[in-house]
């Protein structure tokens, strides 16, 4: 018996056939291969964690992503800060850290403090106030972080603060 064949439109990605590709530019020309050895250290900072760009405009000419990691020390908290209009996707490789953030979502702000593992991924929405934090007094932290945007944005904060619904700050 002979296995079934596929036409255009069949398969995972039916929708795809119908959806013109964009003509050939330098950056969909090729594939791009950064090195663990070749990360990036010169990128937005927030004291007591270190950055690595592996994939950025500056790195690989990308257009509407930001791909790295980010080594949180042991025993230390990461300043407070968000990623601006940034969608953040964190999968964690090694150590547990913490995520925390002030959940407004109640009658009054609440501290959530996320507890992960490897293999754990975390989504952090435009514009939360968070924190990073490694509570191992021995061993640093290891995350992989993806943005929506071309660079690492980062705007440091005085303090944790809850979004309301509409975006706002909460009192």
């Amino acid at each position: 018996m002979s296995e079934p064949r596929t036409t255009a439109g069949e398969g995972f990605h039916p929708h795809l056939h119908d959806t013109p590709s964009p003509p050939p530019t330098p950056l969909r020309s090729r594939l791009y291969h950064i090195r663990a050895d070749a990360l990036d250290g010169d990128t937005a900072q927030t004291g007591g964690m270190r950055r690595f760009a592996a994939v950025s405009g500056r790195t690989a000419g990308s257009e509407k992503l930001w791909m790295g990691q980010t080594h949180v020390a042991a025993a230390t908290s990461s300043s407070d800060h968000h990623h601006g209009e940034s969608e953040t996707a964190i999968y964690v490789v090694s150590g547990h850290p913490e995520f925390v953030f002030l959940d407004g979502s109640g009658d009054t702000p609440e501290e959530v403090r996320l507890r992960t593992s490897p293999g754990d991924y975390v989504f952090v929405p435009p514009f939360v106030p968070h924190r990073e934090e490694n509570p191992d007094p021995d061993a640093e932290a290891v995350v992989v972080i993806a943005r929506s945007t071309q660079e690492a944005v980062v705007v440091n904060v005085p303090g944790l603060y809850a979004l309301g619904p509409d975006g706002t700050a909460l009192p």
